[in-house]
């Protein structure tokens, strides 16, 4: 969403400024075909198409990108489970609520398959519930640690 400035003047001659909420367009992935498409009209899918790519952009990797967009992710391949697995909801609710249309992240649901081939750890699934203000919306995240 961007703000566009509103001044006007107050009955003691000064100038007031003040921002209004202007809604961008998202437009519709279809991640499958690599193809972007016309605009998506319902709002919680536009936050849901938000929340999804946040989830798979690295942050600080992307230089177009905000430093404050994306999830940080990678630097837990490698690190102990116990932690591995008490960061995750902690790192997604934080990369969540940078976007002002989610309030939350909650009932995390987190398991871990160990993986059978040598050299890999095995993969953490993060299950979640997205609170916009939109409405509720069931995500989840495979992390490969």
């Amino acid at each position: 969403m961007a703000l566009l400035p509103d001044t006007s003047v107050s009955d003691t001659g000064t100038t007031i400024e003040t921002a209004e909420i202007q809604p961008n367009k998202t437009y519709k992935m279809r991640i499958a075909d690599e193809q972007v498409l016309g605009a998506i009209e319902d709002k919680l899918t536009a936050v849901q198409q938000a929340a999804y790519k946040i989830l798979n952009t690295e942050r600080y990797k992307h230089v177009i990108y905000s430093w404050n967009y994306g999830v940080e992710l990678q630097d837990l391949f490698g690190k102990p489970i116990p932690y591995v697995l008490s960061e995750i909801p902690r790192r997604i609710t934080e990369a969540l609520v940078q976007d002002d249309r989610i309030n939350d992240v909650t009932d995390f649901d987190i398991s871990y398959v160990r993986a059978n081939a040598q050299g890999r750890r095995g993969d953490v699934l993060a299950k979640f519930k997205i609170q916009s203000i939109y409405g509720e919306i069931e995500m989840q995240k495979g992390v490969a640690i």
